[in-house]
């Protein structure tokens, strides 16, 4: 491969300016409004179900974690041997999805039993692993080469998009780990709405 080539291809692996700090944003943002949300709850608090098909703000929290270390994780170490994200997509687009309709509660899913809450963990050590996660998901993104160029399939794109884009990119995986993250954040917040939420 010639110098001209070589540089190229150095260049597509980079993200741009743009993209960066897009994501920078978005991240923070993410983070300081489940951490916002739960300052300063009591245990009851915390634990407090509205009924018993529903999550309390400690199993959220919970499943939040889950899948932001599963996206770190197994997601992005397979990302690598993944092929190129579907020809003729804008990846503009699945972004803008990703950041603006992942988090809404209009529409909602069951989530997969792997990372469902299935066990009490404290509420301090659910913090101290989800500020570790966003350690992690900003280092990822600043030295992650190549995030553009690989894609796998994700079934919440598939989902939310009635099935029109099939696969994410490592990019789009980190914004959705955030976007996971803002959306139950908002179920935190129903819950807290609850006429018996203690106080």
């Amino acid at each position: 491969m010639n110098t001209a080539a070589v540089s190229q291809a150095a260049a597509e692996q980079k993200l741009s300016q743009e993209e960066l700090e897009l994501a920078r944003v978005y991240l923070k943002q993410t983070q300081n409004g489940v951490v916002g949300a739960t300052k300063g709850l009591s245990d009851a608090q915390w634990r407090f179900k509205p009924s018993a098909d529903r999550w309390s703000i400690a199993e959220n929290l919970y499943h939040m974690v889950i899948v932001q270390e599963r996206v770190l994780g197994p997601v992005l170490d397979q990302l690598g041997g993944a092929g190129a994200p579907p020809a003729g997509v804008d990846c503009r687009t699945i972004d803008a999805i990703v950041i603006h309709q992942f988090p809404t509660r209009l529409a909602k899913f069951p989530a997969p039993e792997f990372v469902r809450p299935n066990e009490e963990i404290a509420a301090g050590e659910l913090l101290e692993r989800l500020a570790r996660n966003y350690a992690t998901m900003h280092e990822r993104l600043e030295t992650t080469a190549g995030l553009r160029q690989h894609a796998m399939e994700a079934a919440p794109i598939k989902a939310v998009s009635k099935g029109v884009y099939s696969h994410l990119d490592g990019y789009q995986w980190i914004l959705a780990a955030a976007a996971h993250t803002e959306r139950h954040t908002k179920q935190m917040l129903e819950v807290m709405a609850e006429a018996e939420y203690p106080v």
